[in-house]
């Protein structure tokens, strides 16, 4: 039998998504796959809790985060062992080989904190990192192997937050993990779904990827006990030495070797990329919708920006007026996503490299000027950047923000909380594993044409760099300053509408967390309408194409996780899309 190329392979890899997907994938210059496909959907409903709660994409997960706070662990130290468990069980999201971004709130001392982990590019890169021929490569021809391996942020994120507010000691919270990688965990449904289609070329390609996920030649079956002994000592080593042990030594030349070492696009990492790697502390973003206040995370995530000023230019439309799902308040919102993404296309990026300050983005003034172009009875366009910052630094770009990711939500006994986003990107990232966790592919992030007319994209590679994020981790205020929701999704470039819709849902129409989560989904991001499948907001397509919306019925794979606080008690919500479940007392 002829074997099947790996680039035939890639042109392949949506074959389990819809054809209109698969058409935009093949004719778009500017594209957002759908890589970790729709696995089902399970009917769920709100937990409530009155002491702590972790909500999580896999019960290991959340299990993991529940033992830690039992222990007497803060939220960060849960989600320390929360992440670790991830990287175990749901290796096609997150985990140490990838990055994060960290919402920390202080609820003694009410103050908000925000961590970035992301991921940064090698030194040796430039603007060209993705060129080949003189022409930017197809993403198909540059997602796999070493070359989109950025050095990964989560592990020094994650060790930054703990050491200013954890309670319990760093070795403690991998015991889960580690018990766990050396027992084994039964792998999910889900997992097995995503490995037996075939969805990441390289998968079975990379010799330690195909050993674990197809022993004896076949695909990893649901129920399997998986044993993982290689990522259990790399437990032991971080919990021991802390981050040295991941960005310095052996680990750190192993993962030298794969990424400069992969027979498909071989990369630029080198020992001094990962030694020299550090995460950031940063001020979040942060504004008042009606009686709230909007908070998440600030450049290179897109996603505090952009679901605030969805938000914000919504805020005198009256949503609550409307029904959830009705025609006037899908025709709003995806004109008001339209405005934001093209606002976050132009001018977000790494604020290391672009020195533009995204209050600019946020003021009333500006959001005023922006709001003023939705109108319910106009009909839906395709929106330009607005005048934020001088038109020099217009640079709509065509970076691939790809929905392969996890979200946590995590309130401990003493109110503080955490909203942590983490991806590796594509689902199984590079396609290269190391010690038994997977490499990411962060950097096709960065849009592979550094220029588009006489302007340099502000979200180019560039040397030490990290990519613009759709990560949107978010944090919701009352008018006291008491913290009413944690929330955040994975899905790519579609996470800020999830979050969009979500906050909406509870603060507009007064839905609880997981009423809101269960939503049938809709996004637009300044290109189409998609409407989710087998759903009931199907019925708006043909209303929506009067409106001049192009409308694409689809799967929208979203995986919220959000808990929200009232009357007392924690309600938490864990989306039926995916496997989560939220967990507490």
């Amino acid at each position: 039998m002829k074997r099947i190329s790996v680039r035939t392979r890639l042109l392949l890899c949506c074959a389990a998504l819809s054809l209109a997907t698969i058409a935009e994938a093949q004719t778009k210059p500017r594209e957002d796959r759908e890589p970790e496909a729709a696995t089902g959907f399970n009917e769920k409903k709100a937990f409530v809790a009155k002491q702590y709660m972790v909500t999580a994409a896999n019960p290991y997960a959340s299990w993991a985060g529940k033992q830690v706070i039992e222990r007497g662990g803060s939220a960060i130290d849960a989600a320390v062992a929360v992440q670790a468990m991830l990287t175990l069980v749901e290796p096609q999201s997150s985990g140490i080989g990838g990055g994060s971004f960290i919402l920390y709130w202080d609820n003694k001392n009410k103050k908000l904190h925000t961590f970035d982990g992301r991921e940064t590019a090698p030194e040796a890169a430039d603007s060209y990192l993705f060129f080949k021929d003189g022409k930017a490569l197809a993403w198909r021809d540059a997602v796999v192997g070493g070359r989109s391996v950025g050095v990964p942020g989560t592990v020094k994120a994650l060790e930054m937050a703990q050491r200013e507010f954890g309670t319990l000691k760093w070795a403690d919270l991998f015991k889960e993990s580690i018990e766990t990688a050396y027992s084994g965990f039964r792998v999910s449904e889900r997992l097995e779904k995503l490995v037996g289609m075939r969805l990441h070329p390289g998968l079975d390609h990379f010799s330690e990827s195909k050993r674990y996920f197809f022993p004896g030649g076949e695909p990893l079956k649901s129920g399997m006990l998986k044993k993982n002994e290689a990522l259990a000592k790399v437990f032991q080593g971080i919990a021991a030495e802390g981050s040295t042990f991941f960005y310095e030594g052996e680990i750190a030349e192993k993962i030298v070797k794969a990424v400069t070492g992969a027979d498909i696009n071989p990369g630029l990492l080198t020992i001094d990329d990962i030694k020299e790697y550090k995460a950031v502390k940063r001020e979040p973003v942060c504004g008042p919708y009606k009686t709230y206040r909007i908070c998440g995370m600030a450049p290179p995530a897109s996603g505090g920006i952009s679901v605030y000023q969805i938000l914000k230019m919504l805020e005198d439309k009256k949503l609550e007026q409307y029904q959830p799902n009705q025609l006037e308040a899908v025709h709003l919102m995806s004109k008001a996503a339209s405005l934001a993404f093209a606002d976050r296309d132009a001018y977000i990026a790494d604020p290391d490299f672009t020195y533009l300050p995204f209050g600019a983005l946020i003021n009333n003034t500006y959001m005023q000027k922006r709001a003023k172009l939705i109108d319910v009875k106009a009909p839906w366009k395709k929106e330009k950047p607005g005048s934020a910052y001088s038109t020099a630094f217009i640079q709509v770009d065509n970076a691939f923000d790809l929905p392969n990711t996890s979200h946590v939500s995590i309130v401990d006994k003493e109110g503080n909380a955490v909203s942590m986003t983490s991806s590796i990107e594509f689902a199984f990232g590079s396609g290269l594993m190391v010690e038994g966790f997977m490499l990411n592919n962060q950097l096709t992030d960065f849009a592979f044409s550094p220029t588009r007319g006489k302007y340099q994209a502000l979200n180019r590679v560039e040397s030490k760099k990290r990519p613009r994020s759709s990560m949107s981790p978010t944090m919701v205020f009352d008018e006291k300053g008491q913290l009413k929701i944690v929330v955040g999704s994975p899905g790519g470039s579609r996470i800020i509408n999830y979050v969009a819709q979500t906050l909406v849902g509870v603060l507009d129409w007064g839905l609880d967390i997981q009423q809101a989560i269960n939503l049938p989904k809709f996004t637009n991001r300044n290109d189409y309408t998609a409407l989710e499948a087998g759903t009931r907001i199907e019925r708006l397509q043909s209303e929506l194409e009067k409106r001049g919306h192009n409308v694409r019925v689809q799967d929208l794979n979203s995986g919220l996780h959000g808990i929200m606080l009232r009357d007392g008690k924690l309600i938490g919500g864990a989306d039926p899309r995916r496997e989560g479940v939220a967990v507490g007392q």
